[in-house]
């Protein structure tokens, strides 16, 4: 459904985005996921049309955004970080506005259509001015899904929002999935493990690691990971020892020197039974033993860490 290739855009000399290449498949829920200024709103407006790259090409439902500009848009629905409303306009006036422009037929029942997907229905006569900021993005979505677009490209759709209003909208961007193909732009990490079925993460214009949530977790992780806690045992480099031994575990780091540890084994294989036998064989004491995920948190920053060491030791190099 989306296909970009080798996408850059240039500011005078500064590259906002290099070389970014990746597809997205019909029905997905793609998270876009950097800090500010990596690159993501730049991406977000060029696949929408707003503006063009320096070099590359993209294509949305196999039209190319720049050669066919208007077939593209036609498939695309956008909601900005800062959605553009007429504030004076009442919600409906404006949806009508808005449908009248994309020509959409049977406007007045696919408006009805919309604002009730998005919860706005009661809102319908109220002007825009007066909406709270969770309602003028309720609102901003509704625009961008009036034409029944097979693309929908969100960038922010949440910032600003209270507690309750995000999980509001995140749960709209959930019933998307499947009758819509989503991009979700966003810095905040909860946001894009929830509602994402595939993440790309950006650091400094260049993409970092294209996954879904679970195999990021696995591929930094080096595998799968337990955490285990001991009750009188003995020095932390035996423990270490006779839990590094076993089949199947890559890794064993103490974390602290209470009798914790921390063990990465091959996503295939899994060693629980071995460390149980182990501690019992060993007669020590189990207070815990769980499997436990890297968050989002930390494969994030690990990946921007990496990411920035390289990009100075290629400096230091040259």
């Amino acid at each position: 459904m989306i296909e970009v290739e080798g996408l850059t855009k240039y500011y005078g000399d500064f590259a906002a985005v290099q070389d970014l290449s990746f597809n997205v498949g019909k029905g997905e829920i793609l998270g876009f996921l950097g800090p500010n200024g990596a690159g993501k709103t730049t991406t977000m407006r060029i696949l929408s049309g707003y503006m063009p790259p320096s070099e590359g090409a993209a294509k949305v439902a196999g039209y190319d955004v720049f050669k066919q500009s208007m077939q593209a848009r036609r498939h695309i629905g956008y909601m900005p970080e800062n959605v553009p409303l007429y504030k004076e306009m009442t919600v409906a006036s404006y949806l009508d506005y808005m449908g009248s422009l994309r020509r959409v037929e049977n406007r007045r029942q696919r408006i009805g259509e919309v604002m009730d997907k998005v919860n706005i229905v009661d809102r319908a006569d109220d002007r825009i001015a007066t909406l709270s900021k969770g309602y003028r993005q309720r609102v901003g979505l509704a625009q961008a899904l009036l034409h029944n677009p097979d693309v929908i490209i969100l960038d922010e759709p949440t910032i600003g929002l209270d507690p309750r209003q995000i999980i509001d909208v995140r749960q709209l961007i959930r019933s998307l999935q499947g009758e819509h193909t989503v991009i979700l732009s966003s810095h905040i990490l909860p946001e894009v493990s929830e509602v994402s079925t595939r993440i790309i993460i950006i650091n400094h214009g260049r993409i970092v690691a294209v996954d879904t949530p679970q195999g990021l977790t696995v591929l930094l992780s080096g595998g799968e990971r337990v955490i285990l806690e001991l009750r009188n045992a003995p020095p932390v480099d035996k423990v270490i020892v006779a839990l590094k031994n076993l089949p199947g575990v890559n890794k064993v780091e103490a974390m602290d020197k209470a009798g914790k540890f921390d063990l990465r084994y091959e996503a295939e294989k899994d060693p629980r039974p071995l460390i149980a036998r182990t501690i019992v064989q060993n007669d020590w004491d189990l207070l815990e033993l769980h499997y436990a995920s890297m968050s989002l948190e930390e494969i994030f920053l690990h990946l921007v860490v990496d990411e920035e060491s390289k990009e100075e030791n290629q400096e230091e190099a040259a």
